[in-house]
């Protein structure tokens, strides 16, 4: 009988995303340019001359980290709170490397999906994935163009990144074109401020349509009811960190209630940076649509960009 996954978070992060495979890439990618068939020999030969050397962390690690304890509170009849699934365009022979840190770190992963060069982004469906983080923009755009599940495009790892929380997981989310659907930033866009504000002020009753990642703020909801704590004592600690401010913010607590979602933290900043706010929240990680927050923000926390979808008016926008 197939596994019910139905309550379980599943997170399914490419190779890159949850190890620092860099130098492989770039060798990869300068062979590439030259002769396709000699990039493959060399990186294959690369990869087993370093079978049992140690990787260092991706961006997407200290998540899955985190994540993954929460499997210490799960009931021994129930499904599994949360399962990874390691997703990568490697062969599983170039994957040992891979293998090999996954035991040495003793992370609980036991799924994987090796395609050797296809796309992952294929599989993401047949492995009931929620949420996906990738560092290769064709699969996260093929993701997020299928709304499949929530997809982000994971910037390097902060170089100095302070202590995250261990006893926690602490998920940082900007609002329109990520939580919410992307008419009212397209309002923003093409009409201005004042504009934005009126229009969400007379709709603060009205809720927003789901954005790409709503699905998967609703099943961390679920996850949060099946552990042994309310909501406001539960080691999953929820943020929104959006650039709204009054009179734009009761539209986006009223449509949270609508959907019968628990948010820890709320920051409505008006425009000011969201690299201070983060800094001092500490996520292991944060979603956002666009460039501006994302590079100020990947330097100091793990930061995932959201793409819009190929067809989305808000590439017209930029």
């Amino acid at each position: 009988m197939a596994l019910d996954l139905s309550n379980t978070l599943v997170v399914g992060i490419s190779a890159t995303a949850l190890f620092d495979l860099g130098e492989a890439d770039r060798l990869f990618q300068e062979r590439l340019k030259v002769d396709v068939e000699k990039a493959v020999i060399e990186y294959r030969q690369y990869m087993l001359a370093r079978e049992s050397e140690p990787l260092l962390n991706g961006t997407g690690m200290p998540l899955i980290r985190a994540l993954l304890e929460l499997n210490k509170f799960h009931q021994k009849d129930e499904a599994p709170l949360v399962e990874v699934v390691v997703m990568s365009r490697n062969s599983p022979e170039t994957g040992v490397r891979v293998f090999n840190n996954i035991r040495k770190l003793g992370l609980k992963i036991s799924r994987h999906a090796f395609t050797g060069g296809e796309s992952v982004a294929d599989y993401i469906e047949a492995f009931d994935v929620d949420l996906f983080l990738t560092t290769n923009l064709k699969d996260a755009q093929k993701v997020m163009d299928a709304g499949k599940c929530a997809v982000a495009l994971l910037k390097e790892p902060p170089k100095d990144i302070e202590q995250l929380p261990s006893d926690q997981v602490r998920i940082a989310f900007d609002g329109d074109a990520v939580l919410f659907d992307e008419s009212s930033e397209l309002i923003f866009k093409s009409k201005g401020l004042d504009e934005f504000q009126q229009n969400e002020d007379l709709q603060q009753h009205v809720p927003m349509l789901e954005g790409p990642y709503a699905s998967f703020l609703q099943k961390l909801a679920k996850l949060q009811s099946r552990l042994p704590f309310g909501v406001e004592m539960s080691p999953i600690r929820l943020a929104i960190v959006t650039a709204r401010s009054a009179p734009a913010e009761m539209r986006v607590i009223n449509t949270l209630r609508h959907w019968g979602v628990y948010v820890n933290e709320v920051f409505f900043l008006g425009g000011l940076n969201k690299a201070a706010i983060l800094k001092a929240f500490k996520p292991h990680i944060f979603f956002d649509d666009q460039d501006l927050h994302i590079e100020t923000a990947s330097k100091l926390v793990p930061a995932g960009k959201v793409p819009y979808k190929t067809d989305s008016l808000l590439n017209k926008q930029k």
